[in-house]
């Protein structure tokens, strides 16, 4: 494949890169430790024993859950791009 100024193999070493670290900052993410919780430390409604037997360890309920897990976080990366707008900045 022609990457234009790129060596070869350029371009897969920088999606090998990006799934990489993807792969490592959800394995780092935290899972709950401990017993599960009855009802939720949020909103206080009961958590439904199969929930509570697939995740140990949780504390909230799903729909609390959607609801964190909707809030978009702001992660900073590095551009593997290199477009020549990201290079004049």
């Amino acid at each position: 494949m022609a990457g234009g100024w790129a060596r070869d193999g350029a371009v897969s070493e920088q999606i090998e890169a990006s799934i990489s670290d993807e792969l490592a900052r959800l394995k780092a993410r935290k899972v709950p430790v401990g017993d599960s919780l009855t009802h939720c430390a949020e909103c206080e409604e009961p958590i439904p024993e199969a929930r509570r037997i697939a995740i140990p360890g949780v504390k909230i309920c799903i729909e609390c859950a959607q609801d964190r897990d909707s809030v978009q976080q702001a992660r900073g990366g590095i551009n593997r791009r290199g477009s020549k707008d990201s290079q004049l900045k």
